[in-house]
């Protein structure tokens, strides 16, 4: 029996580590497809819920889904910051049904005019606050450019609409805020826990 050449026993632990190194630079997140039923409750929203489809702008829908206060929050790309739990997208869209509330407190804003509907800018465009019909649609992007394209195309994934077209104009407080969330009604007699 043969002992292994010194090179030969490099080469292989060389192959080895390399192998190791390759799999240790793979994306943490790991794309999966959104599910059907995470897309349904945007369909079947008693108020208009906002997106621009399955992809934009080469970015595929990375998450969707409703959040506790009962806004709906669609996201495309992956993390340009942070990593699982702490993931800045590189485009997130925002439907809140509590029109009452328009978000920035006291950053400071530019107004501007969106498709027919007055809008609020933030962190120099990167951050657009659009009240329309019922609800505030907030998009916050990598970059003015996206979230200004956003704001163009975005459509109602449960309303009949169009990219571009005018948005319905900003209604009244609808009092959504002051009702008691699904999870802050009692169950007979008691809250659910």
């Amino acid at each position: 029996m043969r002992a292994a050449s010194p090179l030969r026993a490099a080469a292989a632990a060389a192959a080895v580590l390399a192998a190791l190194a390759l799999t240790a630079c793979g994306d943490t997140l790991q794309d999966k497809p959104v599910p059907h039923n995470e897309l349904e409750k945007m369909v079947v929203s008693p108020f208009a819920v906002y997106w621009v489809g399955a992809s934009f702008q080469a970015m595929q829908l990375t998450d969707a889904g409703p959040d506790p206060s009962g806004a709906f929050t669609v996201q495309y790309g992956n993390c340009v910051q942070g990593g699982q739990g702490t993931c800045t997208p590189p485009l997130r869209i925002v439907t809140n049904p509590d029109n009452s509330f328009l978000p920035g407190g006291e950053t400071p804003t530019a107004a501007t005019t969106l498709r027919g509907v007055p809008a609020k800018l933030t962190e120099a465009g990167r951050a657009v606050a659009i009240p329309t019909g019922p609800v505030v649609v907030d998009i916050y992007a990598s970059d003015a450019t996206l979230a200004k394209a956003a704001a163009r195309a975005m459509v109602a994934i449960n309303r009949p609409s169009n990219p571009g077209e005018p948005l319905p104009a900003p209604q009244p407080d609808t009092g959504f805020g002051s009702k008691p969330l699904p999870s802050q009604q009692p169950v007979g007699g008691k809250l659910p826990s």
